[in-house]
């Protein structure tokens, strides 16, 4: 749960590259163990060690990368999507200036049914909508928290889901991270690591339809000759293959990209997304192909193939649509906005 966590905090102080290969590795056995992990990884504990103050690394970060605690990621809400500038929910400053009044709703928050603490991003001035965006980390045993129901998802579904309602939730001014205003930037920093776990997880998606679709193909008989044989088998295995490799390799190229951010202080947007637009579109139609070469059978739920099909779903919605991923690579190539 803390593999790119520092020591210090009760992780394992691997490097991302490290951590890719293993989410990748355990979505290719379900994805919807891997979410809990890059949520945990990426979404949590990385924006907290980036913005936070020692004393927030030391509290939450620690607890979450010894498995004592989970912790969730909320920037969603019902009307308010990839625009976070639109947000309805309101973090109010008291005058004694100790706490901040917290109300709204958020959706769509992973691991919300049973995290212990959440980063989340609210409005503090919303007359400025993106730029008044604040960022706080929430305890979900305090007065004012409530949980929605787990959402009935198409795929990830070992992975829980739900909204989460605020009302009247004191906040203390030292659970803020970073300053206010700096919301958008903290969560758009974070999306980038992310985007990588994302990525990783769709790899292990592909590689477990690309695995069972040549098993398949090399065991499978039709017509006298293994069906493996088949021309049109073989142009949908190698093109899985070839798919399946070069995201890889955009992977290897964004948790690289990461590594030289972190030393140079800069940002790795457009290898982020590039890697999590190739492997999610990946996924999606590797899980497809491999449900076409196993025939009849690739639509039972006796083999898993219709779970890669919906697993691989949200990993082109999740954060950051494709749609979205094409709009940051082709800002980063232009520069126009």
């Amino acid at each position: 749960m803390g593999i790119e966590v520092p020591e210090e905090y009760g992780g394992v102080g691997m490097d991302t590259l490290a951590y890719s290969m293993a989410l990748t590795e355990i979505c290719k056995a379900d994805a919807s163990h891997g979410t809990i992990m890059s949520v945990n990884n990426s979404l949590f504990a990385h924006g907290i060690l980036k913005f936070g103050t020692e004393a927030q690394k030391q509290k939450y970060v620690s607890d979450v990368a010894t498995g004592q605690a989970i912790g969730a990621y909320s920037l969603t809400e019902p009307m308010s999507g990839s625009d976070a500038g639109t947000m309805a929910s309101r973090a109010v400053l008291n005058e004694a200036g100790t706490h901040y009044t917290i109300n709204g709703t958020k959706s769509w928050v992973t691991s919300a049914p049973y995290a212990n603490y959440i980063v989340l991003f609210t409005m503090t001035a919303p007359e400025l909508k993106h730029k008044g965006v604040t960022a706080f980390i929430v305890e979900t045993d305090k007065p004012g928290f409530k949980r929605g129901k787990k959402e009935p998802k198409l795929g990830i579904r070992a992975s829980a889901t739900s909204e989460i309602f605020f009302e009247d939730y004191q906040c203390p001014v030292e659970n803020r991270l970073g300053k206010e205003g700096e919301g958008f930037k903290i969560a758009m920093t974070v999306l980038d690591a992310g985007r990588i776990g994302i990525a990783s997880q769709a790899l292990g998606i592909a590689e477990a339809a690309l695995e069972a679709s040549v098993r398949y193909a090399q065991e499978r008989e039709a017509f006298g000759q293994k069906i493996g044989q088949f021309q049109m088998i073989q142009q949908k295995l190698a093109d899985m293959k070839t798919r399946v490799d070069a995201s890889r390799l955009l992977i290897y190229q964004a948790c690289l990209a990461k590594k030289q951010a972190i030393a140079t202080h800069g940002r790795y947007s457009l290898e982020a997304s590039m890697a999590k637009l190739f492997a999610s579109e990946t996924a999606n139609f590797c899980a497809k192909e491999a449900i076409q070469i196993h025939g009849g059978m690739g639509y039972s739920k006796e083999l898993p193939l219709e779970r890669y099909f919906r697993d691989a779903k949200i990993t082109e919605i999740y954060e950051g649509t494709s749609e979205i991923q094409r709009m940051v690579i082709a800002r980063s190539l232009t520069g126009l906005r």
